[in-house]
Formats: structure tokens, sequence, C-alpha cells
């Protein structure tokens, strides 16, 4: 498979699921009004030859997708220009309500200078896997320990405590707490986006991931709409996130852009792809939390972690609470996926490694970044609509035909 026949396979796969017809709960079940943002990245590892990628982005101003050019070697998308998300004075996503004019707002530029313009929404909790990234790095620099005490809201636990619970459980009040640790400790500021200029930035940025962006949150640990953070501030892309995905992933081979580099020594990197494993939030392109809801539509064919089976017919992961047979499910299951996800009333997000479970032997890397949050779930107890979940499924179907092929 070739790039260009990967970034067909993508395309295809997002035209088949009809997203346009996708229910807004917002017109009373009506189908939503624009086509939603889906920006989509995949970087394959073939057991035999070099890593193979593509990314595919869609909008209501490119319906059909466009595929991203990259520079050589992996490296930063050359015809499009990112423009970030935003929200009104009363702190509200308004890009994605219903009637939203596109031409009346003064967008400005994330990245990039390319002839086509792609909004990139929000990644929601995804967030977490560059907060996560951030402590890591301050815990390598010498600047604080793993077992070290960190007070936050009144409790007094671990740093690492604090971040395997906003990973694994996507907890808001542990996110607090570590991104107040690194105001602490000097990694992030509370500038806004453009003007944004701290250690974590200068991170990403010597790296080349250019769009990953944690800007105007603030000391006390507020990273949301509300505290001048959130929708505008916070910004990733699915090409970074799938780059940075690669720099984490000890089974990859070397990133090949110019200035790659390991952001994480190998104990913390572990540390952090521990927690991206025991995440148990199987909702967006997994969907093993969701296999007792009516409906259900199966995503990649990813095991359960063990730790949120709550008895033969149950899981429970944090306060959620919901019916499914952990065990049963982990015995049809072909992989596993290491991942992060986030979701919101409009935005729904999910980024990780996949890796075949014997005698699966696939590999790959899928980031995902879309508008279609909670208002588009058919059932409460869902974080976005089946089709992501589907679309899963799909992108899994095409790499495993040709990813388990060659053994």
């Amino acid at each position: 498979m070739t790039p260009d026949t990967l970034a067909q396979r993508l395309l295809e796969a997002v035209r088949a699921l009809d997203f346009g017809a996708t229910a807004d709960a917002h017109l009373q079940g009506g189908p939503l009004q624009a086509f939603p943002s889906i920006d989509l990245a995949v970087v394959a590892f073939p057991s035999k030859g070099s890593p193979v990628w593509a990314n595919v982005l869609f909008s209501r101003e490119h319906p059909q997708g466009v595929v991203a050019q990259m520079a050589p070697a992996a490296g930063a998308i050359l015809n499009i220009r990112f423009l970030a998300d935003l929200r009104d004075a009363q702190g509200v996503s308004v890009a994605w309500l219903p009637g939203a004019d596109w031409r009346q707002w003064p967008w400005r530029t994330l990245a990039g200078s390319g002839p086509l313009d792609m909004v990139a929404p929000y990644p929601a909790s995804l967030l977490k896997l560059m907060v996560a990234v951030g402590v890591g790095m301050a815990v390598d620099w010498g600047l604080c320990r793993w077992d070290q005490s960190w007070p936050f809201a009144g409790q007094a636990r671990t740093i690492a405590q604090w971040g395997e619970d906003m990973i694994v459980t996507s907890s808001n009040e542990s996110t607090s707490a570590l991104v107040a640790l690194l105001h602490a400790l000097g990694l992030i500021n509370e500038q806004p986006d453009p003007g944004a200029r701290h250690a974590l930035h200068q991170a990403f940025e010597s790296r080349g991931l250019l769009t990953l962006r944690l800007a105007g949150t603030r000391k006390d640990g507020a990273w949301g709409n509300a505290a001048g953070a959130g929708v505008g501030q916070i910004q990733m892309t699915a090409w970074d996130t799938a780059r940075l995905l690669w720099l984490l992933d000890p089974r990859a081979p070397l990133a090949p852009w110019p200035g790659a580099s390991p952001l994480l020594s190998p104990q913390s990197r572990d540390r952090v792809l521990a927690w991206l494993a025991d995440q148990g939030l199987h909702e967006i392109l997994s969907s093993g939390l969701l296999q007792g809801l009516p409906d259900h539509q199966s995503g990649i064919p990813a095991q359960l972690p063990l730790r949120w089976r709550d008895g033969p017919d149950a899981i429970q992961v944090g306060d959620r609470r919901l019916p499914g047979d952990v065990r049963a499910w982990n015995e049809r299951s072909q992989v596993t996926f290491w991942h992060k996800t986030g979701t919101t009333e409009n935005y729904a997000s999910d980024a990780g490694i996949v890796q075949g479970v014997p005698p699966h032997q696939r590999h790959y890397l899928v980031a995902l970044l879309t508008n279609l949050g909670t208002r588009y779930a058919s059932d409460p107890s869902c974080a976005t609509t089946w089709r992501l979940p589907m679309l899963g499924a799909a992108i899994d179907t095409a790499l495993a035909t040709w990813l388990e092929s060659e053994f």
C-alpha cells in the first residue's frame, strides 16, 4: 500500500458512512445543517518496508474530503492553513451551532500557509495527552518526581496518581492538578495564543509539532472556556497528534522528519503508555465500553483493560457503569488500543497506538478529531454518533487486510 492508496481508503471509509446525515439533537434529531469537520490521520507500520502515512480532512467547505500533502519524510502539512477554533465573548463554542456563518468571524491562523483552510476542532480531553507528556518532561528534567506528593483541591496525592486518573478515567480534576503543577514548575504560562511562549510549546515546536498548543490556562489549574483557555486556546490536529504518538511508540521505527527526537525518557514514556493502555473509555474509534447498549456498533476490535470489569456482566469506569462482559469481549478482540479519547457536547476525538494480539500482527497509529460530540449520540450513554466506531472498524479492516497479509 502506498500513501496515495491509504489516503484513498480513508476518504472512501468516511464517505461511505454518510456523515452529512448525522442526527443533531440541536435540530430535534434532524440531520446536521453543515457537513462535520473530520481530521483523520493514520501511520501504518508494515513488517516489511517503510511506514506509510496519510491524513484526510473533511469540513462544510470540503464535504468530499481533501488529502493533506506533507513535506518529505513525514514532515509538516503543506497544502492546508489550519485555523484555530473559536468561542464568543461569553465563552461559547459558536462555530458548530446550527446556522453558524463562518464568514462573519475573524479566524486566526493556527499553523500552515497552504491554499486550503481547515478549522481545527477543539481536542476535548485528548488534550490530556499533552499534559501527560509535559509532566513526563518535568520529571525527566529533574523538576519533580512521579512519587512526589502534589496537594490540590484539598487532596494530597502523588503526581503519578493524578496522572493515572487523568488518563485512565479522563478525570478533569486530575487534569487541573497537573496543569497547576506545570505552571508551578514553569513549563507553561497564562499567555493566550498566539503569543504563548513556554517550554512545552518549545518542545513541540522543535520537533515540528506546531499545532499542539496548550495556551491560556491558569496557575490555579483552570483550563476550560470559562478560564479563558479551552476552545481556541488548546489545539491539536490529527497529523501532529499521530506524529506525537510516533515519538512515544517504542515499537515504531525512528521518526524520519527533521527535528524528530524523543520527548521523554524510556521510563517516563513507558509510564504514559501504560496509562494509555489502561484507559477505559473505549467509546469513539473503539466501542467495547458500549457493548451492552442497544444498536451497538463495533469499532476497532480492541481489548478492554480487565481492571474495569465489574463482575461477569458490567463495566465500571470511574462513575460510569454500563452492561457488558469484559472477558467475553476480550476473547473476540484482535488488538490492543493504547489511546486517549475526548468528548464534549460539540467535540469527539480519539488517538492512539493499535497493536495486534497474537496471532494478529498489525501495528498502526490513528488520530481523529471531529466536532461530533454528545449532541450527535443516539443514546445518552454514548459519546458520539455510532458512525465514529464504524469508521474505526472500517479503518482497522482495511489495514488488517494489508498488514496481516505480510505474515
